[in-house]
């Protein structure tokens, strides 16, 4: 096999580090990017993930090159929006906040935006938007205080984490359901294709039994 590309994962989360794991992707670096995530002025949803996940991948690029690594690796960042219309919902980090997402999100649809941003060597970027629907149930006072109890909504576009307790309150889901986790599977393996990643190497490699 031809020498591969060092992978810069440009986030922390272990959530999208897992999914990459899962599609038998282990970065080389992972590389958080703080950013300031504050939508501009008039900025719709769909743009603000877009603009997130290509910021990070630049951030990261450029933490990496500082260090003395990265100057031929590919950058993937990756940002989560929840919206409910036009209404951006950001990450909860106090009790009340996360209050207020959950009993605009309770008995109605929302969408989630999920973008992912692959940088190269070069710096030019390919850039994915996947949109998600879902469905909450109605939910209860008494859920919506055992949910904050538990802690799970801390630092989670939405309030919520899908893949966790706040699964049960989906009704219907319309998308990809990784993407509201933070990585879309599918559109990830193309666009690391598209820059001669060896996806399929690491597949026939693997000792994991499913």
């Amino acid at each position: 096999m031809a020498t591969r590309p060092d992978l810069i994962l440009a986030s922390a989360s272990p959530r999208r580090l897992a999914l990459l794991n899962q599609i038998g992707v282990e970065p080389d670096h992972l590389i958080p990017a703080d950013v300031d995530e504050t939508p501009l002025k008039g900025e719709i949803p769909r743009k603000l993930a877009a603009r997130l996940a290509h910021t990070k991948a630049l951030t990261a690029q450029h933490k990496a090159r500082q260090t003395g690594i990265g100057d031929n690796a590919l950058v993937l960042g990756g940002d989560t929006v929840v919206a409910v219309g036009r209404r951006i919902l950001p990450k909860a980090e106090m009790l009340d906040d996360a209050a207020g997402s959950l009993r605009l999100l309770s008995g109605r649809s929302h969408r989630v935006f999920t973008s992912i941003c692959l940088l190269n060597a070069s710096g030019a970027a390919k850039r994915r938007v996947v949109e998600t629907r879902i469905r909450f149930k109605r939910l209860s006072n008494a859920e919506i205080d055992a949910y904050l109890a538990s802690g799970e909504w801390q630092d989670k576009a939405g309030a919520y984490a899908i893949q966790g307790i706040a699964g049960a309150f989906v009704i219907k889901l319309q998308g990809s359901f990784h993407a509201v986790m933070g990585l879309p599977l599918y559109e990830t393996v193309q666009l690391l294709r598209g820059e001669n990643y060896p996806i399929e190497f690491n597949w026939l490699n693997s000792t994991s039994g499913i």
